[in-house]
């Protein structure tokens, strides 16, 4: 009876433990439930949670060699509970609800499956808008696993042919690394740590006999550690490195899976690519030195936590990272960046406490290359401040700035000076000039630019009025009032005028607007709208003959192009086709 009861408890221990295991590791998600979503050689361009501009990478960018139109299928069993198309953003994507909990993202599609395609065009032609968002409902357009969706393509904001693929949870719409549901990589790479840097973070504490953050040098040693240069510190100070990781197929420079930061053997900080949010996205600006990244062009990640930065990715913090150097004590610092593979490189920083009178003043770490001997106002992070000059106001709502800084604003010789790029925001204030000086005509053709390096001005989304302009940005720099009174164009593509077509799938136009874009367009052919699809990377235009049947033989196409402050141009051609 004991054995019974001994063999019953080894056996029970033996299940809680292997069931904690399961958890702790990448069975916490399904290891064999999802198949790749295309069959070539899964090589990616891009991996979960990169650094991007105010966001973090929602998912991988998986290659389709150089090319589009490879084949896209469903991971698994499910439905299309999503569609959307837009000119940029994801481009044409699609979404499917899978009954294990999850929801799959397809994006930068060239085309859907027949099945698909029918669906959408025909919501298309109904609502007479190439750009459209479905939510078919769960019976609608059902999926096996395997079963073909789309093809790939390079639609939307991709830069180059390939897959943007996401796995979410369905209830929370948090995004989920892909790798970690038993899709694999090859990847026998570590990552590389290609520079680090060391911070003073108060007016107490100084590096290397000064007040301002300091590169570290260092060199790789035989083990494949890298070794640092002595540090000679005082006070609370913090750490950042530059790193990316190589996976076995590809140059690509790739965002880490985890960065660690012990101090003598002791983990200080740590943070994992594992899920996030999307509306944690715009703390990325928090999470690297972002005036470093704005003047440098170099993003470095923070080992350490800074005020207000509401991240979910981070774990064991001590002290948020920041390390407190003593006089005359020494401290064996560890940075050790990950892979998704368990593929690691560490940095080894020696540092040495000792107490200087430093030489460089002490600028705000946040700020700490930027000038603030012209700064003119004072900002609290948790006060609305707005600011007037003249015809320009600026309204800054609660808590846009991530802390309380010093703020540059000046108007002269038709500029608007906003402070610099070196600051991130978490909102959008607003930017309005009042328009009184100018005519009516005038005022039509007005619009909001931001003015860039060499005097080059970029149209900002700008609304209208009575006698005022107002535009809604998060970036902040130089600004100004700018007039368009240049008429988009219209050039045929793939036909002339009087041209017979019967031979051809398509019919292509180049549209395009010199200065404030393409706002709209609208395309008939004998007096009916056609869909035509637009791709703003090259401005063209194309409609595929197959949508409808042509019974008689002349027929009339006209295209109106209209830019965002309503300069229009028409073009009508007359071209033959039967059939």
């Amino acid at each position: 009876m004991l054995e019974k009861s001994i063999l019953l408890f080894f056996i029970c221990y033996l299940h809680i433990s292997f069931s904690q295991t399961s958890v702790d590791t990448d069975n916490k998600y399904p290891q064999d439930y999802f198949q790749n979503p295309v069959d070539i050689p899964l090589v990616l361009a891009a991996t979960f949670g990169e650094l991007r501009t105010n966001h973090f990478h929602a998912g991988i960018d998986i290659k389709t060699q150089k090319k589009e139109g490879i084949l896209i299928n469903s991971i698994a069993k499910g439905y299309v509970s999503r569609i959307k198309i837009k000119h940029w953003g994801y481009g044409k994507a699609i979404y499917i609800k899978h009954p294990n909990g999850y929801t799959s993202v397809y994006a930068h599609l060239q085309k859907f499956s027949p099945k698909i395609e029918a669906y959408i065009k025909k919501q298309q032609y109904v609502k007479e808008s190439y750009e459209i968002q479905l939510f078919p409902g769960a019976s609608t357009l059902k999926l096996e696993k395997g079963e073909l969706i789309a093809y790939s393509g390079n639609t939307g904001g991709s830069t180059a042919p390939h897959l943007h693929f996401e796995i979410r949870d369905s209830k929370t719409e948090k995004i989920i690394n892909p790798l970690l549901f038993g899709i694999k990589v090859s990847d026998h790479r570590k990552p590389v740590i290609q520079s680090a840097y060391v911070y003073p973070l108060d007016d107490l504490s100084n590096v290397n006999n000064s007040k301002i953050q300091q590169k570290i040098q260092f060199v790789k040693q035989e083990n494949g550690d890298l070794l640092a240069s002595k540090v000679f510190a005082s006070g609370a100070i913090g750490f950042g490195v530059k790193t990316f990781d190589r996976l076995d197929d590809a140059p690509n420079k790739n965002g880490i899976y985890n960065l660690e930061l012990k101090v003598n053997k002791q983990k200080y900080y740590e943070h994992t690519l594992e899920t996030f949010s999307f509306a944690e996205g715009k703390y990325v600006n928090l999470l690297i030195d972002f005036p470093h990244k704005y003047y440098k062009y170099e993003r470095i990640q923070k080992c350490f936590v800074v005020p207000n930065n509401k991240l979910s990715i981070y774990s064991d913090l001590v002290n948020k990272g920041i390390v407190y150097i003593e006089d005359g004590l020494t401290y064996n610092v560890e940075i050790i960046a990950t892979d998704i593979s368990g593929n690691k490189t560490k940095l080894i920083i020696p540092v040495i406490g000792k107490k200087e009178t430093a030489t460089v003043s002490f600028n705000d770490v946040s700020n700490s290359v930027f000038d603030t001997k012209k700064t003119t106002h004072y900002f609290k992070r948790t006060d609305f401040n707005t600011l007037t000059k003249d015809n320009v106001t600026i309204a800054i709502p609660k808590f846009c700035f991530y802390e309380d800084l010093k703020f540059d604003f000046s108007y002269k010789n038709g500029i608007v000076k906003i402070h610099n790029g070196s600051v991130p925001l978490h909102k959008n204030f607003t930017l309005t000039f009042n328009t009184s000086d100018y005519s009516a005509e005038e005022r039509k053709k007005l619009f909001i630019a931001k003015v860039k390096k060499g005097g080059h001005l970029s149209y900002i989304y700008t609304k209208r009025k009575e006698n005022k302009l107002y535009a809604n940005t998060k970036k902040l720099g130089n600004y100004k009032l700018a007039s368009d009174y240049i008429k988009p164009t219209i050039t045929p593509k793939n036909f002339k005028n009087g041209q017979w077509l019967t031979a051809n799938k398509t019919l292509k136009v180049t549209i395009k607007d010199k200065l404030t874009g393409v706002k709209s367009y609208r395309a008939t052919i004998d007096g009916k709208w056609i869909l035509m699809e637009y791709e703003p990377k090259t401005g063209v235009l194309t409609y595929n003959f197959s949508d409808r049947k042509y019974i008689t033989a002349k027929h009339n196409l006209k295209i109106i192009v209209s830019d965002e402050v309503n300069n229009t141009k028409t073009y009508i051609a007359t071209f033959y086709r039967k059939k």
